[in-house]
């Protein structure tokens, strides 16, 4: 006996979505393929097309979902790779990324000891106020 069709739900089909961006990412489908799949997914109506666009593709892992583990994760391959690139020791180094690799890196340690300087001095809404520069 067939079972009814399912609708399926914005939620599930977003989850779809993200299964395969993450598939993507991980270099198992192509960016054509994951095009053709969301263009699918667009006009999918029923649980079990859903499962069509992803039957192909491992089942998810539980750290999927372990909060900022993942997160952490890519921006340490991300920065690895950044500082591979930058010291020239990538397998495919590109001399415009290196530059803006470096003038990131500097724009970040600019920030940074602009923050400090002023937490170590002061955040005074009064602006000089310890100083003798305001007075007259």
């Amino acid at each position: 006996m067939n079972e009814p069709a399912i609708r399926c739900s914005d939620a599930e089909r977003e989850q779809t979505r993200s299964r395969l961006y993450t598939a993507a990412g991980e270099g198992r489908l192509s960016m054509a393929e994951v095009e053709e799949r969301l263009a699918t997914l667009e006009t999918t109506r029923y649980r079990h097309e859903l499962g069509a666009l992803i039957a192909d593709l491992p089942a998810e892992s539980p750290e999927a979902h372990d909060g900022w583990r993942p997160i952490l994760g890519a921006v340490r391959r991300q920065l690895t790779a950044d500082i591979a690139t930058l010291l020239n020791r990538s397998s495919a180094p590109d001399a415009r990324r290196r530059v803006v690799i470096a003038v990131a890196l500097l724009a970040a340690l600019l920030m940074s000891a602009m923050v400090l300087v002023a937490a170590f001095h002061g955040f005074g809404g009064e602006g000089f106020e310890h100083h003798e520069l305001g007075h007259d």
